[in-house]
C-alpha cells in the first residue's frame, strides 16, 4: 500500500501559539523535533500496518520544518520551498491514501491558530463552499481519486474533517483553551494515539470515498482588506467582486483552482499596509 501524509505544524501536539511555528522565535527549533517526532510514530504504525511506500510532504511555511536525519528511514520526504502544489506536493493516483498531521481549523472558525495559508485571509469559496487548507488538499486528492483517511490536530481541526468527508478517522491530540492556548497531550500520550488511530484509519480505508471536487470550480477568495483584494487581481483572468474584498476565479479543475489560489496569496501579501 502506498501512503501519502502532509505534515502541517499548528496542530501538532503541545504546540500553543507563533513562538512554536516561526522559525524567528524561540520555540521553533523544539516544536521541529515535536513535530518530527509525531510523524515517526505515524510512519512507524503505517509501516506495520503493511504500507510498503510512504511519502512526506512537509507542509508549514517554508516547508523545511522536518529534521530528516530524525526520520524513519524508510520514509522518502519532500522539503523546501517553492512547490508547485504545496501542501499536496507529490499527491497523484498512485497513491492508496492520505494522512494529514498536525493540520488546524479554517480561517475565522476556533482552534488553536486558525488559518487559511495566510492571514490574509478570511475565507476560500470552492463553489460557494467555504474550504481551509485542509478541505483545499482533500479536494486535490479526491481529483487524483485518493482518500484522506485520517486527520491530527485539535478538536476544531478534527470537527471540520468530519464535516467535509465521511467516515474519517481523526486523533484530537490536544483541545483548543483559545487561539492561542491548549490543553495537550503529552508527546508520548499523542504518539500512543495516533499508534492506534492509524491502524484505525487504515483498516477503515475501503469505507472512506475520495472528497471529489466540483468541474470547472469556481474559486473565490474573501480578503481582510481591499488591498490585498487588489494585489491579487493582478493576476490575469481573476476579478473583484464590487462592493467586496472578494477576488474570483473561473478554473478548468481542481488543479489549476490551487495553483491560482498560491499566485494570488503571494500577490496579496506585496500589501505592506494592513
Amino acid at each position: 500500500m502506498n501512503l501519502y501524509i502532509s505534515v502541517d505544524m499548528e496542530g501538532i501536539t503541545g504546540l500553543p501559539d507563533y513562538t512554536y511555528v516561526d522559525s524567528s522565535q524561540h520555540n521553533y527549533e523544539r516544536a521541529r523535533k515535536i513535530m518530527t517526532e509525531e510523524t515517526n510514530y505515524v510512519l512507524e504504525a503505517a509501516f506495520k500496518h503493511g504500507c510498503t511506500d510512504i511519502l512526506v510532504n512537509d507542509s508549514h511555511s517554508k516547508m523545511n520544518n522536518l529534521l530528516i536525519d530524525q526520520l524513519h528511514p524508510e520514509a522518502q520526504l519532500i522539503t523546501g520551498d517553492a512547490k508547485p502544489l504545496s501542501m499536496v506536493q507529490g499527491l497523484d493516483s498512485a497513491f492508496d491514501g492520505a494522512v494529514l498531521i498536525g493540520y488546524h481549523a479554517r480561517s475565522g472558525q476556533p482552534g488553536v491558530m486558525s488559518h487559511s495559508m495566510i492571514h490574509a485571509v478570511r475565507n476560500f469559496y470552492i463553489n460557494d463552499r467555504p474550504v481551509g487548507e485542509m478541505g483545499f488538499n482533500a479536494y486535490v486528492a479526491g481529483y487524483y481519486g485518493v482518500p484522506i483517511l485520517l486527520v491530527s490536530g485539535d478538536e476544531h481541526a478534527a470537527n471540520e474533517a468530519v464535516e467535509l468527508i465521511p467516515n474519517v478517522t481523526t486523533a484530537t491530540v490536544k483541545n483548543a483553551i483559545s487561539r492561542s492556548a491548549v490543553k495537550s497531550l503529552t508527546p508520548k500520550k499523542a504518539g500512543e494515539l495516533l499508534t492506534e488511530k492509524v491502524s484505525q484509519a487504515l483498516e477503515n480505508r475501503h469505507n472512506v470515498e475520495p472528497l471529489l471536487p466540483p468541474e470547472n470550480p469556481n474559486l473565490e477568495i474573501e480578503f481582510a482588506n481591499y488591498g490585498h483584494a487588489e494585489w491579487a487581481n493582478l493576476m490575469p483572468g481573476t476579478e473583484i467582486i464590487p462592493g467586496t474584498t472578494v477576488v474570483r476565479y473561473e478554473a478548468k479543475n481542481i488543479i489549476e483552482a490551487y495553483k491560482a489560489m498560491l499566485v494570488m496569496i503571494e500577490l496579496a501579501l506585496c500589501t505592506k499596509f494592513s
